[in-house]
């Protein structure tokens, strides 16, 4: 008969197979827990940032322009140095 080769797979090459699906499902698994924001777990560990940090970030974005950066980082240079 066309199609049947001896008595079909052995007990191996079941085991084999489904422990081949068993790792990489657990590799496809461990892929996207990494590679998936945490929900900001990484920022409540650092603590808080400083209002330099929080400035240069701002600036970085491009959310502010030089001129207000210069001044607000003058302004909190000041109040630093006025403590």
């Amino acid at each position: 008969m066309m199609g049947w080769y001896g008595m079909g797979m052995g007990w191996g090459a079941w085991l084999g197979m489904g422990l081949f699906w068993l790792v990489l499902l657990g590799v496809i698994l461990y892929a996207v827990v990494r590679l998936l924001p945490s929900g900001g777990s990484r920022e409540r560990d650092r603590g808080e940032d400083s209002p330099e940090e929080i400035l240069d970030r701002r600036f970085a974005r491009g959310e502010i322009d030089i001129e207000t950066y210069q001044a607000q980082r003058a302004a909190l240079q000041r109040a630093r140095g006025a403590r």
